[in-house]
């Protein structure tokens, strides 16, 4: 019996590099976090024993519909895309994905998204849902070439996930859900600032007006870091004060809160690109850190 022929390497390889591109537009990484942040949400505002299906769908739902967003956000940014050292090889600057693909590809995935969300879990969820994509694509994407002041406004968006999630459990928006919002939203800023000093020439070619852009000096940068550091600081420990957890979560929020300010006014003090990648890198440490603190210290 003759052996089945294999696919042709070229063809598995092409159809490899296709399934990269489209899961690259989706930007896995980022969706990665809303995965992490609305499940987070989700159970936090459980009030009984967790449903794990409808968590799955809740989940799914709001990761189609980031996903969805920030893809059509790429197809409205190609041009400025392909200006940018860290953006000009994705795949829509680069050419190995049609601009018609993207599109179809982004719409499909906010239906399926928001369809999940409508069918299976309350109004809402898919009411916040809807206002993220609103807000990212007609509000902060046009917005992000015209004012440094988008960068408040796609916090929003940002930092709704974990609202999301903590609505599909609860049922409703209260003080919890809200807390969790605000935490997220006031933690992006130092993490941008950090972003936009790092890439402040990349963002200088594209015409973006980033705070580093139009006051090279950093001055504005470093203190938007620190203001919105220090707001985040009492607002962290909100969920122990309301009773949704415990001592030992307000203690490692407050530890958290303290080192990210200290580092966000290193960076305003000094202005360099050190004290911005380890403002940068902070970050990304803090938030998974104070999320786990919040789960494991679940009252």
């Amino acid at each position: 019996m003759k052996d089945v022929p294999a696919v042709p390497a070229p063809l598995a390889v092409v159809r490899s590099t296709r399934v990269a591109d489209y899961v690259e537009l989706a930007k896995l990484r980022l969706n990665a976090l809303v995965v992490a942040t609305s499940a987070a949400g989700y159970y936090l505002g459980a009030t009984a024993a967790i449903d794990w299906r409808h968590m799955l769908i809740a989940v799914g739902g709001t990761a189609a519909v980031a996903g969805g967003a920030a893809i059509l956000n790429q197809v409205s940014e190609r041009d400025t895309d392909a200006l940018m050292r860290r953006t000009r090889l994705r795949p829509l600057p680069d050419g190995r994905v049609s601009l018609a693909e993207a599109r179809a590809f982004g719409l499909v995935l906010l239906g399926v998204g928001l369809t999940m969300l409508a069918a299976r879990t309350n109004t809402a969820a898919t009411a916040l849902a809807a206002a993220t994509v609103i807000i990212y694509l007609a509000v902060y994407t046009p917005l992000k070439r015209r004012s440094p002041f988008s960068t408040l406004v796609g916090a929003v968006p940002g930092a709704l996930p974990p609202l999301i999630g903590w609505a599909a459990s609860h049922g409703s928006v209260t003080i919890g859900g809200a807390a969790l919002f605000a935490i997220v939203f006031l933690w992006q800023i130092p993490h941008f600032m950090a972003i936009a000093w790092l890439y402040r020439d990349d963002y200088g070619k594209a015409g973006f007006p980033m705070l580093p852009v139009i006051e090279p000096d950093g001055r504005r940068t470093g203190r938007q870091a620190v203001i919105y550091a220090a707001a985040l600081l009492p607002v962290s420990l909100v969920p122990g004060l309301i009773g949704l957890t415990g001592a030992v979560y307000v203690a490692i929020a407050a530890a958290l809160g303290i080192a990210l300010f200290a580092l966000s006014a290193a960076f305003a003090r000094n202005r360099t690109d050190a004290a911005a990648r380890t403002l940068f890198f902070a970050s990304i440490l803090y938030l998974p850190l104070i999320w786990a603190a919040m789960i494991a210290d679940k009252a």
